[in-house]
């Protein structure tokens, strides 16, 4: 499949992804002990829409032959291969249960974020001497996102009335 088609895919799959978290870790994370700490739905819900929103920004500006925006979703697509295993598989393993987003990590992000990157190198929309530094870095800059997202979903459920139980 062209790499052009794969952003789409991917961020379909960033979306299906998310919406299992946003349905199902708000309430697991309050029994989840040192793997996550409780988060709110709210606050929880506003970040992984915000970050699904990131996925469709980036697959567009990557399908109209943006080299920035492949670098972006090829980043993105390492992020969300990784977070299939770390969180998601070695927190099911150790604590003997499902973890929201597990399923769709494995069946989803992996196999098609693997593809995407592959496409964008096969295709020449990345080269790999840039995105050994640039996939990393779009990988911790999404994750150093999350408490910002966080902090703003509080505050935002606040003003609009909304708490924990959300």
């Amino acid at each position: 499949m062209e790499f052009a088609a794969l952003v789409w895919l991917f961020a379909a799959a960033v979306t299906a992804h998310n919406v299992e978290e946003a349905l199902f870790l708000p309430a697991w994370s309050r029994r989840a002990g040192r793997w996550a700490a409780p988060v709110g739905a709210f606050e929880f819900r506003f970040a992984v829409a915000v970050l699904t929103l990131f996925a469709y920004v980036g697959a567009a500006w990557a399908a109209i032959g943006g080299m920035a925006g492949a670098y972006l979703v090829c980043g993105y697509a390492l992020a969300m291969a990784a977070n299939a295993f770390v969180p998601h598989v070695f927190a099911t393993l150790s604590l003997r249960r499902y973890v929201p987003g597990t399923a769709t990590g494995l069946l989803l992000n992996l196999p098609i974020g693997v593809a995407t990157i592959a496409a964008a190198t096969a295709e020449g929309r990345i080269a790999w001497p840039t995105f050994v530094w640039s996939g990393p870095a779009v990988a911790v800059g999404l994750v150093a996102a999350i408490p910002a997202l966080f902090s703003l979903g509080r505050a935002l459920g606040r003003r609009l009335g909304k708490g924990l139980s959300c």
